[in-house]
């Protein structure tokens, strides 16, 4: 069958469930929320939720015991209630009675079975199973005794055992990580899961050719209402297409082929916006820009590990030459005319703007001072840079003029670099095995608690246990890190997570480039969009009309 063939029978297969979605004799019109996702689709397993793609898709599959609002709060889900020890190690959830697995052929006549506690035993004992060898694993790898904690107190009580008080758990629980699956369908399909998955979300699995289209369906049988106590979702189906030219992508958008683009690529930002950040009057009132908040750090990371073989020749290993890196980059005139001021330079730590506790006064990070970069260079025994070697920078073609803005001004300070383009996918896969010494980065938080930042730089966190792909060792930060564990008042906390962020900044594994905004472009017929601050893709209040 070829490539045209082959779509059109995609098409066909499509629009005969969505005929289906609500039985033959229905006549209203169905509505399809169309998207694209550029960089590509790596798993629909909650199990490994590790980029943006993943997430938003699994978000709409997939339920946990609670979630998050807008406003970053913590809310019911799956969970109704909770209660919490005094000594802050036991959480008790008390479930909702009407949550549902979607339908699937390993349930008992195919009809999904309602959730009950031993899902969530489970399905967080799967994260940290060594042989599921989950992204997530790091959520409770260090917080857990082992699966033991666990425990299904009733069907509609679920209880989690803590090694010590974790005050940021319910946060961390509205990880898309942290979503119920059904062992039956796991546990038949085993890896196969990734591409067959069934949850209790607003949205049912439907197809997915990888590389070309992923088509989910409204999920009939979802528990959520929206505030007038009507049933969610709204939309019929959600179908996504995988065009890696964000040209063409934007081309779809303003053609209304495509509902929603996130975020303005540079090949054509300056069309849309002026150097400022407002829209040019080319555009303006065409489409819906939704901006704000993105809790997202856009970095550079250096391998600083000096146990592995990769760093032992390195320039990166020595402190004062990642500090002249840090020196060497104007991030005010990268944002403006790179971005639009689209972003926030880095001038602060690793912790982005809009997180709780963020604050630029406390933190000091990097600001823009060449000559201090050139006397680094030369305290560190490279005088004029002689004999400094050069430096492969790794990144991804999306983020390939950024990278260049950094080739360029390390090049005037004298520090030279050879700019390595990479696939995603793989470029991701070097970094998490330690075999790329400088690398393109960006950490969006999986849940709204500057913990989940500093856990990048945790000791205990380095690979394969969890994403400390710097290498970064410091007795100090740790000692901190377990202390903020301890820590019940969120402000004292915040000042334990401020103090480590100083800490990394002064290490400096890291160049903070900016802190993202979140920027969303929808058709003028869409409404009911979430905006919160970790833009999570929250399609099931969307309306369509």
């Amino acid at each position: 069958m070829n490539k045209a063939v082959r779509f059109i029978f995609i098409l066909v297969v499509f629009f005969l469930a969505l005929s289906s979605c609500t039985g033959p004799s229905s006549t209203s019109k169905k509505t399809v929320f169309n998207i694209n996702l550029d960089e590509g689709l790596s798993s629909l397993d909650p199990a490994f939720a590790r980029n943006q793609n993943s997430l938003w898709m699994i978000n709409q599959l997939f339920n946990g015991l609670v979630q998050i609002d807008d406003s970053l709060k913590t809310q019911p889900c799956i969970a109704k209630s909770w209660g919490i020890s005094t000594d802050g190690t036991v959480y008790n959830f008390h479930l909702r009675n009407d949550v549902f697995f979607q339908d699937a052929k390993q349930f008992k006549g195919g009809k999904g079975r309602k959730v009950v506690a031993a899902d969530f035993v489970y399905s967080f004992g799967r994260l940290i199973d060594p042989k599921v060898a989950s992204s997530g694993s790091w959520i409770f790898s260090d917080k857990v005794k082992d699966k033991s904690a666990f425990v299904v107190v009733n069907d509609s009580t679920f209880r989690i055992q803590l090694k010590q008080p974790f005050p940021p758990l319910l946060s961390m629980l509205t990880a898309q990580y942290c979503s119920v699956v059904p062992h039956e369908v796991v546990d038949y399909c085993g890896k196969d899961f990734r591409e067959h998955p069934v949850g209790t979300g607003p949205f049912k699995f439907h197809y997915w050719k990888e590389g070309e289209v992923l088509v989910l369906l409204k999920n009939e049988h979802y528990f959520e209402k929206d505030k007038n106590g009507s049933a969610l979702p709204h939309l019929d189906a959600i179908r996504a297409t995988f065009l890696g030219d964000k040209q063409t992508a934007f081309m779809e958008f303003l053609s209304k082929k495509l509902d929603f683009l996130n975020d303005i690529d540079g090949s054509y930002r300056d069309d849309i916006l002026t150097k400022s950040g407002t829209v040019t009057q080319k555009y303006k009132g065409q489409f819906i820009i939704s901006s704000g908040p993105f809790l997202n750090t856009i970095y550079l990371g250096m391998l600083v590990d000096s146990s592995l073989a990769i760093v032992k020749n390195s320039p990166l290993k020595k402190l004062k030459i990642r500090q002249a890196i840090n020196y060497a980059i104007d991030k005010q005139k990268m944002i403006k005319y790179l971005r639009n001021n689209m972003g926030t330079p880095g001038i602060a730590g690793f912790m982005p703007a809009g997180m709780p506790g963020y604050d630029a006064k406390q933190v000091h990070g990097y600001t823009y001072n060449p000559d201090k970069a050139r006397q680094l260079i030369k305290e560190a025994g490279y005088p004029n840079c002689v004999g400094l070697p050069e430096i492969t920078l790794h990144t991804t073609v999306s983020y390939r003029s950024l990278i260049e803005y950094v080739q360029g001004q390390l090049d005037k300070v004298g520090i030279k670099t050879n700019v390595e383009i990479t696939q995603g996918a793989s470029l991701r896969e070097l970094i998490s095995k330690n075999d790329v010494n400088f690398f393109y980065g960006s950490w969006i938080a999986d849940y709204p608690d500057a913990e989940n930042y500093l856990s990048v730089f945790y000791s205990k966190n380095k690979i394969p246990w969890g994403p400390n792909y710097t290498g970064f060792n410091n007795k100090q930060f740790d000692g901190l890190f377990e202390q903020a564990y301890r820590e019940p008042n969120d402000e004292k906390r915040y000042a334990l997570y401020r103090q480590m962020d100083n800490l990394v900044m002064e290490q400096a594994p890291v160049v903070v480039l900016y802190y993202d905004q979140r920027v969303n472009l929808y058709q003028n017929n869409i409404s009911g969009y979430s905006i919160n601050a970790q833009n999570l893709l929250n399609l099931k209040r969307v309306v369509k009309r």
